[in-house]
């Protein structure tokens, strides 16, 4: 049997091939990225994708949506403008982190559905948005305005998004404006967000229930066996991850690689303890978050009691009292 790992880099550089040319797939599981498809939509997503919901349909101005690195703020975003333009929202999603002074409304305004008369008329950027949004008010249309990584937003954008939140004039009558950010750098959202936001959702790691879950689900999605992954193994993936979603699918994806290569009939414990410490660059990956057991440690346990869940712990906080 091949051996798999010659280098970390060289083994983490072929796992897309070795996944994708396995017959048993009819696409690469755990790939990662922000199509709503791969949205994990267990009670705790679909909850919070209620309250999204429920923002629009009572008209509210403004939600907030807080979650450490890694907790699937940005996949929740894209999940809900995709429901909320089913609920005939005009969606526009922009994500501030790293934008320079000055681009974000033309950033905007390119994701909106402007006429190309509308795009050039000699008005502002601003003034153009508030036409938008005011003709959206009167078609009784809702906009939905999402921003990811507000607190990495550039002073301009904050106080604009502030402006868009506080704003009492009935052009604004219908927007909605959604906004993510970390708790530690919740210092940086404006107090004028901050007050007026009617939702306040908190992203939690996933339990090893979640994270079971979402193997099984990603698996069957892409023709594979969802019970694939052992219970145990799922347990151990979930404390080595922490359960933090980002991380979760990078374990989950190499642990793939390795059983494809293996020719493994199931996905064990002891496979994923061999992957996180043999193909996870410097380990880094896995230490994005403190699982149960500390895997700063030197020997972390290589099969956790499954009887020992994360700890859970609601997504949302409650609307009502």
């Amino acid at each position: 049997m091949e051996k798999l790992v010659l280098t970390r880099h060289a083994a983490v550089a072929r796992l897309p091939r070795m996944v994708d040319d396995s017959p048993s797939f009819t696409s690469a599981p755990f790939a990662g990225g922000l199509e709503p498809f791969t949205f994990q939509r267990g009670p705790a997503q679909e909850e919070a994708l209620a309250r999204l919901e429920w923002l629009v349909e009572n008209a509210q101005r403004c939600g907030l949506v807080l979650g450490d690195d890694g907790l699937g703020k940005s996949h929740l975003l894209a999940a809900a403008g995709r429901r909320l333009a089913g609920l005939g929202a005009e969606v526009a999603l922009l994500s501030l982190g790293g934008l320079p002074e000055g681009e974000w409304l033309e950033l905007l305004l390119s994701r909106l559905p402007l006429h190309h008369l509308s795009r050039a008329e000699d008005t502002t950027p601003w003034q153009k948005l508030e036409d938008r949004l005011r003709e959206n008010t009167l078609m009784e249309r809702p906009t939905a305005l999402l921003f990811d990584d507000l607190d990495q937003a550039p002073a301009d954008a904050r106080l604009g998004i502030a402006r868009l939140v506080a704003a009492v004039e009935p052009r604004f009558a219908r927007t909605l404006v959604v906004a993510t950010s970390n708790p530690a750098g919740s210092g940086q959202i404006p107090e004028a967000i901050r007050q007026r936001a009617a939702v306040r959702i908190e992203l939690v790691a996933w339990s090893v229930e979640e994270t079971a879950s979402f193997l099984a689900a990603e698996l069957g999605r892409v023709g594979g066996d969802p019970g694939w992954f052992s219970p145990e193994a799922a347990a151990t993936l979930a404390r080595f991850a922490g359960g933090v979603p980002r991380t979760v699918i990078q374990l989950a994806r190499l642990a793939v690689a390795a059983a494809v290569a293996d020719s493994a009939e199931r996905i064990d414990a002891a496979l994923v303890e061999r992957v996180w410490r043999e193909l996870a660059p410097d380990g880094s990956v896995m230490l994005a978050a403190r699982p149960l057991d500390d895997v700063h440690s030197a020997e972390p346990s290589a099969e956790p009691s499954a009887a020992e869940p994360l700890p859970r712990v609601r997504v949302v906080r409650r609307l009502f009292g």
